[in-house]
C-alpha cells in the first residue's frame, strides 16, 4: 500500500510551486522542504520578480525551512525540487547539511553533477522523480519564451 506521503506526493507539491513560477514568467522551478512528512518550506524561482540571481527556488525553500526550524541546519529534512540544483544551490544545500535531495529533471547544462559541485557527504540524492512532468513544464516555458521574442 502506498502512503499519500511518498516522493511523488511531495514532488507534486514542488510542481505546483513550479507552476506558480511559470504563471508569473519565472523559469518554472519549484521546491519544498519536508521533515516528518510535513512541508516546512516551499518556494519557486523569484529571480525576475526580486531582480536577484540568487533567488532560486531551492534557496528560498532553504531559508523558509531554516526560519521554521529556528536554525541553519536541515538535519532530517528532504528537499524536493523539480530541477537538479545548480552549483550555487548545491553549495547552500551542502552548508545546510540537508539529509536528502530529491529532484525531477536533470539539468544537463548547469546541474551540480555536470558542474562538478557536490553535496554534504551524508546527503542522499535521488533523481528522476516525476522527471517527465518537470521536463515538459520547462520545455513548454522555453518554447513559449522563444515564440514571444
Amino acid at each position: 500500500m502506498v502512503t499519500p506521503f511518498d516522493d511523488n506526493y511531495f514532488m507534486k507539491k514542488a510542481l505546483q510551486e513550479a507552476e506558480l513560477a511559470y504563471q508569473s514568467g519565472e523559469v518554472p522551478v519549484g521546491a519544498v522542504v519536508v521533515v516528518n512528512n510535513r512541508i516546512i518550506g516551499k518556494a519557486h524561482n523569484l529571480t525576475e520578480r526580486l531582480m536577484d540571481v540568487t533567488a532560486h527556488a531551492e534557496m528560498q525553500a532553504i531559508t523558509a525551512a531554516s526560519n521554521f526550524l529556528g536554525g541553519k541546519y536541515l538535519h532530517g529534512c528532504t528537499l524536493y525540487v523539480t530541477l537538479e540544483p545548480c552549483q550555487m544551490c548545491a553549495g547552500a544545500l551542502y552548508w545546510s547539511q540537508i539529509s536528502k535531495v530529491v529532484y525531477g529533471a536533470k539539468d544537463l547544462e548547469r546541474g551540480f553533477n555536470v558542474m562538478g559541485g557536490h553535496l554534504h557527504p551524508k546527503t542522499e540524492v535521488v533523481g528522476g522523480i516525476m522527471e517527465n512532468e518537470a521536463s515538459e513544464m520547462l520545455k513548454r516555458f522555453f518554447i513559449q519564451r522563444r515564440n514571444l521574442n
